[in-house]
């Protein structure tokens, strides 16, 4: 239930916060909302990174919380507004925006992502975490520049900078 009513609040509070600098729901949502619930998964990561003698349950604990984000929220959400509206003999429809290419950016960094995890594993590194110095910062600021041409390109595609698909 506490989950539940923080979750209301963060997205209330991004949506206002939105509003009140003109930005639209959407870049508010990948931008706002999506840091927002990631921060206590960034931390527990790093717990387990640091309690693990592998990175499994680290890079596992990231990925398993996105999946279930994407594949219980939106999944059940929908499936509980489809039985009511089946209920009340009505139809369930929600206009398509954005999500197409949002989700193909997001597909594609992150197969670039794994794909860097699995260079990581090489002799010169020796893991997906951690190792030389330099290497482990430029995979760093790498996987920040990820993030952050995923927010510009779905931010320019919802102003309609750029074509979506």
């Amino acid at each position: 239930m506490g989950v539940g009513a923080l979750t209301a609040i963060i997205g209330d509070v991004a949506s206002h916060f939105g509003c009140t600098v003109g930005l639209h729901d959407a870049v508010t949502a990948v931008a706002f909302v999506a840091l927002g619930t990631s921060v206590p998964d960034t931390f527990a990561s790093k717990v387990a990174a640091i309690q693990d003698k592998y990175a499994d349950a680290s890079v596992g604990n990231v990925t398993g919380s996105n999946a279930v984000n994407v594949f219980l929220g939106i999944g059940l959400a929908w499936s509980l507004a489809a039985i009511y509206h089946a209920i009340h003999g009505t139809t369930f429809y929600v206009k398509p925006g954005n999500m197409a290419f949002s989700v193909t950016i997001f597909c594609t960094e992150a197969f670039v992502a794994i794909t860097v995890l699995v260079l990581r594993r090489s002799k010169i590194v020796g893991g997906e975490l951690g190792g030389p110095r330099l290497i482990k910062h430029f995979t760093s600021l790498f996987f920040f520049c990820l993030w952050l041409t995923y927010v510009i390109l779905s931010s320019l595609e919802v102003y309609h900078v750029i074509q979506g698909f």
